[in-house]
């Protein structure tokens, strides 16, 4: 069996497919999808295959900063939020680092401006790579400055 990383319940990731290092996530296994807070998503067609364009505010304490990144479009679901609500979501596959390890996961993109964390990691992000410890944060990332 292979050694699991233990994560706390927050964590840093950097999803460098999409340009974005250093990003806090709330760690949350009652949530079955990882989800990704952006603005302005737009659908558009890159050599015939649907691709998705958003915003995404990096630091959540600095809203001035954007990074505009650009994914394919890997499904749309419906997906039903924490207050019990369906929404259809778009779906895209990325890189997920996370301390020395990286893999690929699947994010939703939503609005989660009246969230603390702009990331929600949800068990199937986690697959079988992460043990997840509820009492700490930061076990394999360090905490902000």
């Amino acid at each position: 069996m292979e050694k699991k990383m233990i994560i706390g319940s927050i964590e840093t990731c950097d999803l460098p497919d999409l340009g974005i290092f250093d990003l806090q996530i709330r760690v949350d296994t009652g949530a079955k999808t990882s989800s990704l807070h952006v603005d302005n998503i737009r659908r558009f067609k890159e050599n015939g295959r649907p691709h998705v364009r958003f915003d995404i505010h990096p630091d959540i304490y600095n809203v001035e900063s954007v990074i505009e990144a650009t994914a394919p479009l890997k499904d749309i679901r419906q997906i039903k939020s924490s207050n019990g609500e369906s929404q259809e979501r778009y779906v895209i596959k990325t890189t997920l680092v996370l301390g020395d390890q990286s893999w690929p996961i699947e994010l939703t993109l939503t609005n989660r401006s009246d969230m603390t964390y702009l990331m929600l990691f949800g068990r199937q992000g986690m697959g079988d790579k992460v043990l997840v410890d509820p009492s700490e944060t930061f076990l394999v990332t360090s905490s902000p400055k």
